[in-house]
């Protein structure tokens, strides 16, 4: 049976959470996390290669730079030695969604409409678990999704609850990359002009590594 963690009192707006091992292991970061002013986009355990634990955050903005990935990292590893979640030794992989990111908020639906996602569900919807489409519209209740390619039969449109959603991330395409850099670049220079720093063009995608 799959357990699922979750802490009452924590302030996590995910629609999407995690379960097992790596929802113990984000009652344990996503604390640290927000008292540093980032907020937890994904925690997952990866098996191959030995194990990896990545954890994806990020500003509330939506950046992550390298030295943000590097803070991080340095502030996590301290609060997993301690509580110890994962028996084995692992390598900490900390990193930003990247720009075919995971949607894991109803927010990230609202701020992404007109681009493709790939999303699955955990029942049924119209028939189907695994849907492809833009993102047409995004209220409180789900998404509105212009099928990518509709099947005989199937209507040119699917709503989707939230509660439904398992997964789902951007597809990547040049009007993605444009329009990511864009929100990148701008949300950088107003972050840099509230700090009265003078604003320049970041756009590298970043991450940074450890070992336990």
């Amino acid at each position: 049976m799959t357990e699922t963690v979750k802490d009452e009192h924590s302030s996590d707006d995910r629609i999407i959470r995690e379960t097992g091992i790596d929802a113990r292991v984000a009652l344990i970061v996503e604390p640290v996390l927000e008292g540093m002013g980032y907020r937890l986009v994904r925690v997952r355990l990866f098996g191959q290669n030995g194990l990896t634990l990545q954890i994806m955050a990020e500003r509330e903005d939506g950046t992550m730079t390298v030295e943000d990935c590097e803070e991080v990292s340095r502030a996590l590893s301290p609060a997993l030695d301690v509580e110890d979640p994962i028996e084995k030794a692992y390598h900490l992989e900390v990193s930003s969604p990247g720009i075919d990111r995971p949607l894991v908020r109803k927010s990230d639906f609202s701020t992404w409409l007109g681009h493709l996602v790939k999303m699955e569900t955990s029942i049924l919807v119209a028939d189907r678990k695994r849907f492809r489409g833009k993102i047409a519209e995004a209220d409180d209740e789900g998404v509105l999704i212009e099928r990518d390619q509709a099947s005989y039969g199937d209507a040119p449109t699917v709503r989707i609850p939230f509660e439904a959603i398992s997964e789902a991330r951007l597809v990547l395409t040049d009007d993605l990359i444009r329009d990511a850099l864009k929100k990148d670049k701008k949300a950088r220079q107003e972050a840099k002009r509230r700090r009265g720093e003078p604003a320049e063009d970041e756009t590298d995608e970043d991450e940074t590594e450890t070992d336990n």
